[in-house]
């Protein structure tokens, strides 16, 4: 048997069955979301997201085969060719929404700020796990969190520019969930954290725009009970609040579905037009997904994905190395803050912040990242019993 085919039957299926499902359920979700709707039916988003998950299998395959010791040499032409698109947005970069958050190419379109979360795990990675090899003076953990810090601080700072508030939110749990992994004294954590608790209120008044205000100001005004404008900043939250509350346990089904067919009259929100059509197949995917297959679709969605995260969690424990355990620790951050706000901001426990959901949230370039970690995580499983420093080529 050679070394590449066993490697092929190495990969943990757990990990890859459940990613496969979701992104399968996705495709459905999308097609679920747009039927109906001439204004976004008729560009076949879900074609689409079928061509860019074919996109992303060889690199999810490619990623799990080569060693992550390898990956780890990308770390730093990663991160600034990452930080070469941030910047070339403002002169190149279509705005859409108020956001100027992509590229195009032809007709297809990048987002740099999920790129930047690909190499930002990679070369927080190498920073916290390698670096102290290079010198004694790397081993102070003041300066490894500082240097960690200032790498995080500078893409962060250009994805809020955008702006994008939502993709610059992950930095800062990732970063956290990494420094904690890589045992930095938990006192130095705890200063930095209350340093970001002192720093939100001045983010709140001068960094975030007059549009994005009003996000948090429904969500406080949702927990106090007080009385929100239903047509105006609170008409998304209200809608998707009412979409998933009305579906029940089984859900009001697909047209034609079997529970509709006993009411060929009944319609979803989405179809009546009163949840945005085009948020619905990405950053509001849950309210499509819960009001369609109400509780008991939406339960179980939620437990592939906590499958899949207890599974990476796993092979995390198997790492061989520090850096084996920061790079799972980097994707799984990831995957769980973007599950847990898209979730959180249908059911309004979070402020709407445009954050996709993992698999099945339509984007191109958010489900190649998601299948890219994914392959970092099965790579740092195949080559869990492998020794440091034994690498003799990337597939052998």
């Amino acid at each position: 048997m050679s070394p590449l085919f066993r490697k092929i039957l190495g990969i943990n299926w757990v990990v890859a069955i459940t990613m496969t499902g979701l992104m399968i359920f996705g495709i459905f979700a999308i097609y679920s979301a747009a039927y109906g709707d001439p204004a976004v039916e008729d560009q076949e988003f879900w074609r689409k997201q079928i061509k860019w998950i074919i996109v992303g299998t060889p690199i999810f395959l490619i990623t799990s085969l080569v060693d992550y010791r390898w990956i780890r040499y990308l770390a730093l032409p990663a991160y600034l060719g990452a930080m070469g698109l941030l910047l070339a947005l403002p002169f190149i970069g279509k705005t859409l929404n108020g956001a100027t958050s992509w590229i195009m190419i032809g007709s297809n379109s990048i987002q740099p700020s999920q790129i930047a979360l690909i190499s930002g795990v990679l070369v927080l990675s190498v920073t916290l796990g390698e670096l102290h090899r290079l010198h004694p003076v790397f081993r102070n953990h003041m300066l490894r969190m500082a240097i960690s810090l200032g790498l995080v601080a500078i893409p962060m700072a250009l994805v809020l520019k955008e702006p994008d508030v939502g993709s610059a939110s992950v930095w800062g749990p990732r970063t956290a969930f990494m420094l904690l992994v890589a045992n930095i004294p938990f006192r130095y954590l705890t200063v930095l954290t209350l340093l970001a608790l002192i720093a939100m209120p001045l983010v709140y008044w001068f960094g975030l725009k007059p549009h994005q205000k009003p996000r948090i100001q429904v969500l406080i005004q949702a927990l106090k009970g007080e009385e929100r404008d239903t047509r105006g900043d609170a008409f998304s939250s209200v809608r998707l609040m009412m979409a998933i509350g009305s579906a029940g346990w089984e859900g009001k089904g697909h047209k034609g579905s079997r529970i509709k067919a006993k009411n060929p009259d009944a319609k979803t929100m989405s179809e009546l037009g009163l949840v945005d059509s085009e948020p619905d197949l990405s950053d509001f995917i849950f309210g499509t997904i819960g009001e369609e297959h109400g509780f008991r679709g939406s339960m179980i969605m939620i437990t592939a994905f906590l499958l899949l995260l207890l599974q990476c969690l796993y092979i995390g424990f198997y790492s061989r190395d520090q850096t084996g355990r920061l790079l799972v620790t980097g994707a799984v951050s990831i995957l769980f803050w973007h599950v847990f706000m898209n979730i959180g901001m249908c059911i309004q426990i979070v402020p709407i912040t445009g954050v996709p959901l993992p698999f099945v949230s339509y984007g191109g370039t958010f489900v190649v990242t998601c299948m890219f970690l994914m392959g970092l995580v099965e790579s740092v499983w195949i080559h869990r019993n492998e020794e440091i420093g034994s690498e003799k080529s990337i597939f052998y």
